[in-house]
């Protein structure tokens, strides 16, 4: 039996009011709808904004299982369904009529002991006060690239490539890619490019100077750098599953999202 939890807007009234009508329908169905925090999930159904989505897509990789963004945000990248579509969208799923699109994950660990949590969209590693800059050490494959004095630098996975990372000028990268990209924040540097770089790739980020730095997955604080302390990142071994009906165009999507004209 499918067992599917909500991971909900939980201030959106119409969030919430949508995942009961959906709950209903499931379970008339015979569907097994269960708690998103427990470990038995076959597929989370996130009902809100690309924010909604995005955590609702780590609890789905936690416990193994499909996600199926709903959206009732603004034209978002990570919602497949607009809220009128989600009768069609939930048989076609139940009957199989769907793909998985899989979306590669960021990884990675503190200090070369403590793991820390896998990101959708990106890992940033920057300043704490305002005004102040942080000075980042950064080692590719095992061999020095560059130091940088900025305010921060970037991760990101193609998913998170129209997060932070294009905020800060990175590249635009079709989210089926599998790549790391590595975007600086304001440095003091001529060197201010973007890099993308293959999917094994190991980046170590280690903190110089007299400033710690922040840590940040996907936009969660996640604690302090210590000056001296490195953080490794690569690719996550498994990747986030996301449930599409070939229905939503990455590059439309895009299109309207930056209102290009279509001449």
């Amino acid at each position: 039996m499918t067992s599917v939890g909500f991971y909900v807007h939980s201030e959106r009234a119409d969030a919430v009011a949508l995942a009961q009508t959906m709950g209903d329908w499931l379970r008339n169905r015979g569907l097994e709808v269960v708690d998103a925090t427990t470990d038995q999930l076959d597929l989370v159904i996130a009902i809100g904004g690309d924010g909604t989505v995005l955590r609702g897509a780590s609890r789905a990789v936690s416990a193994n299982a499909d996600v199926l963004g709903i959206n009732l945000g603004e034209l978002g990248y990570l919602a497949e369904v607009e809220p009128d579509g989600w009768r069609e969208a939930l048989v076609a799923y139940v009957e199989g009529r769907h793909q998985i699109e899989e979306r590669l994950l960021v990884g990675g660990s503190l200090g070369g002991g403590d793991e820390l949590p896998h990101g959708l969209n990106e890992f940033v590693i920057e300043k704490q006060d305002p005004g102040r800059t942080v000075r980042l050490s950064v080692t590719i494959d095992g061999g020095y690239f560059t130091t940088y004095l900025a305010d921060g630098l970037i991760v990101a996975t193609p998913t998170g490539s129209t997060a932070y990372s294009l905020s800060a000028r990175g590249p635009i990268v079709d989210p089926t890619h599998r790549a790391l990209i590595m975007t600086p924040v304001s440095p003091h540097t001529l060197f201010d490019r973007s890099l993308v770089l293959g999917p094994t790739s190991v980046v170590e980020i280690s903190v110089l100077g007299d400033r710690d730095a922040a840590l940040s997955i996907d936009g969660q604080p996640c604690g302090l750098v210590a000056v001296g302390q490195t953080v490794t990142i690569t690719a996550a071994p498994h990747p986030a599953r996301f449930v599409t009906f070939g229905s939503r165009n990455f590059h439309q999507i895009l299109k309207a999202k930056f209102r290009l004209s279509d001449r």
